[in-house]
């Protein structure tokens, strides 16, 4: 066995990482990913799991919420190690102050320097990069364009939650707990890999342009020239004040061909409304309506399997707003047992890496 996943509901760290140890006890890791909630001490629990797989690269994040191989979590856990046959080598870094550009550049190059070789001269094909990141620290998009300047890698990942007290999150590396941080992890996998994003929605016929934002504060004022929240009242049919009620299921996006990057509303205050992730002067926005989680989902891994052949490990960047619209629908358990049969961690995020910063989206690297 090359991969192993644990999973664990122990309230003590101790137990906590002692149930994870037994059950990874099959495998010597180069590589282990961890996704924690966040009712465990951030420095606790990095320094424990650290301190447990001495002989490996140990990252992960605080979440909203876990995913292991079929099922659905929380207040727990998960974890995946990995050895040579599927982690080739892997090298990792901190970006210290994800607002400073210069933090950024630092964590790469630290990154050259471990694989000696400059990012920018990869081979997309054979690299993939896992990035974690202070979900409450608005820099996502400023972190994945920079990177996305630096490297034709492609970097997936989510951003770190607290369990919805939006407080403080957390990501960990070596021992240590950082906030407004981000971990970058540059991995150059045995075999081949892939990425699935799948969202569950279904374009409508209407179109919001942002007349009038505030990119730094994810902040919409303006729709089609009018106050932003009026604008999207009347898109969906109900008055201002039941609008919130409609963000799940009917945020907008950002159509590119076939495919859209959802933005997601998050509150309204006063006229406008601010947003998970920025929305830019100008872009059309459709709006959007939600379909089935579980059906697209399902289809989605099912025909990424069968373009691979056989999946030996799959890591779910699951958005937090998904997990609570299966809530409310109460699919959870169905969602978790359509990774019953594939080695898999995940958590709900509160915002996904790909391409950018986007919402309401399972993005999930996927092994061969």
């Amino acid at each position: 066995m090359s991969v192993t996943v644990a999973s664990t509901a122990a309230s003590s760290i101790e137990r906590a990482v002692d149930d994870i140890i037994k059950q990874c006890g099959g495998i010597s890791p180069n590589t282990v990913l961890f996704f924690a909630s966040s009712r465990y001490d951030p420095a606790s629990i990095s320094r424990a799991m650290h301190d447990a797989f001495s002989g490996a690269q140990v990252i992960g994040c605080s979440t909203a919420g876990e995913i292991v191989s079929g099922r659905v979590m929380k207040d727990s856990i998960v974890a995946m190690a990995f050895d040579d046959r599927t982690i080739e080598s892997v090298a990792c870094s901190v970006v210290t102050d994800v607002a400073s550009p210069d933090s950024l550049a630092d964590a790469v190059r630290d990154l050259e320097e471990k694989i000696g070789t400059p990012l920018r001269d990869l081979d997309f094909q054979k690299y993939v990069g896992i990035i974690l990141i202070d979900g409450l620290s608005g820099s996502e998009e400023r972190v994945m364009d920079r990177l996305g300047d630096l490297t034709d890698v492609t970097f997936i990942g989510g951003s770190a939650g607290d369990d919805l007290n939006f407080q403080s999150t957390y990501v960990y590396l070596d021992g240590a707990a950082y906030t407004n941080a981000a971990v970058l992890a540059l991995l150059k996998p045995v075999g081949e890999f892939d990425i699935i994003k799948t969202q569950s929605f279904r374009t409508l016929d209407t179109v919001l342009v942002p007349t009038k934002v505030n990119e730094e504060r994810r902040e919409v004022l303006e729709f089609n020239n009018m106050p932003a929240a009026l604008a999207y009242a009347r898109a969906v049919g109900v008055s201002v004040k039941e609008a919130p009620k409609r963000f799940m299921h009917n945020p907008v996006g950002l159509v590119t061909g076939d495919d859209f990057f959802v933005r997601s509303p998050r509150q309204i205050e006063g006229d406008s409304i601010f947003f998970y992730c920025m929305v830019k002067e100008g872009m059309e926005l459709a709006l959007l309506e939600s379909t089935d989680i579980i059906e697209d989902t399902h289809n989605a891994v099912e025909e990424k399997v069968r373009q691979l052949g056989r999946a030996s490990a799959l890591i779910n960047f699951h958005c937090i707003l998904r997990a609570l619209e299966l809530e409310e629908k109460g699919q959870s358990a169905e969602y978790g047992s359509l990774f019953a049969d594939i080695p898999t961690i995940g958590f709900s995020t509160y915002g996904e890496e790909y391409i950018g910063h986007i919402n309401q989206t399972s993005t999930m690297l996927i092994f061969k």
